[in-house]
């Protein structure tokens, strides 16, 4: 055939059948067939030691790897984004510069690139996994302090965010069940905010009450406002589907209800639900149950009413209720010792928000959370790729020292600022100044940039082919090994 076509024509039909064959197994997404074949990434998985029947792995990246980081750093840093789409071109599994592009691909509303560059993300990761490395388990852990274990959590937590929108529950359930198995004493990325929600949507109810059962009596789920009002909604639906009395969802929901008043309002309001005279002049579920509650509670009843909202706008489910609440202004009338008990207890144990929940309420882009962030932390530098790093991170490597090359101080292009923005020393005051007194028109060129960058990543994903490396006899290399790596 050589003689007959020529060696390069071959050779390319060779290319072309190996780039055609399915990649490797994968649980956590589905390869597409024009992604470029991965051989060595640069990341490895090590198991540290098992512990009390765990298995305790960690990432690790290699010398190439971390150069490749370092890379993608000097990228952001440029304010240039087709430096950044450089580095993918160049490393195609690049994790953060994937996580990156792909959070931009969200601002064009491209999900679909949005979800796929997340999907090889992880396929990445697990074609590095160890041996040992069991999901199905539960047993095995990752140490959310290293940076290199981080990138694995933050995308798996963005790719059940991205199936969940398609209506795949179930799966985002599992996935959340995974998120959380990796560190359930920490939960660094709080999915205990989220996996109830999953769990009602996918019509898990007996799986959502057994867990409750389950993690109250460590975890206090019932002084989160999600877990009390989605367990009252767990126990309603099952008596539906049972045809049962609903006396136990009606004495749950009071209970979740008189805990936590200032979700009534802010819930009805997102259903588009105006309260009758009764309800609305009583000051039980008024203005001052917003007032009065600590910032903290605050910010937890702002992220479950605009996660959760789509629930209760069912018929059925408004005028349970509405029945409810009804009820709760009588015991309030009549003086239940439980008002006053959930008063005390709102004052007592909300004084402040962990780190966890900043970071849950910063990656999950509900709007009506993130406006209830504190000013402060509105303010801060947040790193998109990796949100609210722990104040006792473990670093493996460090990144050497660069001097900025002179000339870039005056670069401030809307889009050079939102990459800016990725960076620790990004300053929010600074930026204002820049912004005061500018025509109109940023608006634009922030869209404007975004498609340029948009573009030539779609050019860049539809035709990237691994480099055709030379050998070091001169002569083109032939691509057996990338047959043997994939068959």
């Amino acid at each position: 055939m050589k003689r007959i076509f020529g060696a390069s024509t071959v050779r390319g039909e060779q290319r072309s059948r190996t780039r055609n064959k399915q990649h490797k197994r994968s649980w956590l997404s589905q390869p597409k067939a024009n992604w470029p074949p991965l051989s060595k990434s640069g990341i490895s998985m090590k198991l540290i030691e098992t512990k009390r029947g765990c298995q305790h792995f960690t990432f690790e990246h290699n010398r190439d790897y971390q150069k490749v980081q370092f890379d993608f750093l000097d990228a952001v840093e440029s304010l240039n984004p087709n430096n950044i789409t450089a580095v993918l071109q160049l490393h195609p599994y690049h994790v953060d510069s994937l996580t990156q592009l792909s959070d931009v691909c969200k601002m064009s509303e491209d999900l679909q690139m949005a979800s796929e560059l997340i999907e090889r993300a992880l396929y990445s990761f697990e074609c590095s996994f160890h041996t040992l490395f069991n999901m199905t388990l539960g047993t095995c852990r990752l140490d959310y302090r290293k940076a290199e274990n981080r990138a694995f959590y933050l995308a798996l937590f963005k790719h059940l965010t991205f199936i969940g929108q398609r209506g795949c529950y179930r799966t985002a359930l599992e996935f959340c069940k995974l998120l959380l198995s990796l560190d359930p004493d920490e939960d660094p990325l709080c999915v205990l905010l989220m996996i109830d929600f999953y769990a009602l949507q996918a019509k898990e109810y007996k799986f959502l009450l057994r867990m409750y059962q389950e993690w109250e009596i460590h975890r206090n789920l019932s002084q989160l406002p999600n877990w009390a009002l989605s367990v009252a909604m767990a126990t309603f639906q099952l008596s539906r589907e049972e045809e049962a009395e609903e006396e136990d969802a009606d004495d749950l929901l009071q209970r979740a209800l008189i805990m936590f008043p200032s979700v009534l309002f802010p819930l009805l309001d997102k259903c588009s639900i105006h309260p009758d005279k009764e309800v609305e002049n009583h000051q039980f579920f008024g203005p001052q149950a917003q007032v009065s509650q600590p910032e903290a509670l605050g910010q937890l009843v702002a992220l479950f009413v605009g996660r959760t909202s789509p629930l209760w706008k069912e018929p059925e489910v408004m005028q349970w209720l509405e029945r409810n609440v009804k009820a709760v202004l009588d015991r309030v009338d009549q003086g239940d010792p439980l008002v006053e008990e959930g008063r005390k207890k709102r004052q007592l144990r909300y004084q402040g928000t962990p780190r966890n929940i900043y970071r849950h309420i910063i990656v999950s882009e509900i709007k009506d959370a993130t406006a209830a962030l504190p000013r402060d932390l509105a303010n801060a530098p947040v790193l998109s790729y990796d949100p609210l790093p722990p104040a006792n991170a473990i670093i493996s490597y460090t990144r050497p020292q660069r001097r900025v090359p002179a000339g870039t101080e005056g670069e401030h292009s809307t889009l050079s600022l939102f990459l800016r923005s990725m960076m620790p020393n990004y300053n929010t005051q600074q930026v204002r100044q820049i912004s005061e007194g500018a025509v109109g028109g940023q608006d634009t060129d922030l869209h404007r940039g975004i498609h340029a960058l948009m573009d030539a990543m779609r050019d860049l994903l539809t035709n990237i082919q691994p480099a055709n490396v030379p050998r070091e006899d001169g002569r083109e290399s032939d691509e057996q090994e990338w047959d043997d790596e994939f068959d």
